[in-house]
């Protein structure tokens, strides 16, 4: 079973960056998706973000359109995230999700898309 390790998280002033990565322990195929997902003390898991492999189409949930940028490197199995102008709202539990191919019957943003996920890790962004 291919794993996904999280590594970036951590604490930051509201307006600092952070970056995340997540690498996965097997073959992520170029017919895959890799993303991210966050959790907020209290809220349901909420899309951040995903790249499409084959294509390198790249999709954003709404509240972070514009500050975070999502990449990936097939190659390595990985995914990135570089979060900016973090607020105190964006702090949650990051969840790295894939898939190996990519179904086409959900929405990028769709938890039962993804058929791997990460542990997660925090991120904690201060006033």
């Amino acid at each position: 079973q291919v794993q996904l390790v999280e590594s970036g998280g951590g604490l930051v002033q509201a307006g600092g960056s952070l970056s995340l990565s997540c690498a996965a322990s097997g073959r992520i195929s170029s017919g895959g998706v890799m993303g991210w997902f966050r959790r907020a003390p209290g809220e349901g898991r909420e899309f951040v973000g995903s790249i499409r492999f084959n294509n390198g189409n790249k999709y954003y949930g709404q509240a972070v359109q514009g500050r975070f940028t999502i990449s990936g490197d097939n190659a390595k199995n990985t995914v990135y995230l570089r979060m900016n102008g973090l607020q105190p709202e964006d702090t949650a539990v990051y969840y790295c999700a894939a898939t190996t191919l990519w179904s086409g019957v959900y929405q990028f943003s769709a938890e039962d898309g993804y058929d791997l996920w990460g542990q997660g890790t925090q991120v904690t962004v201060s006033s």
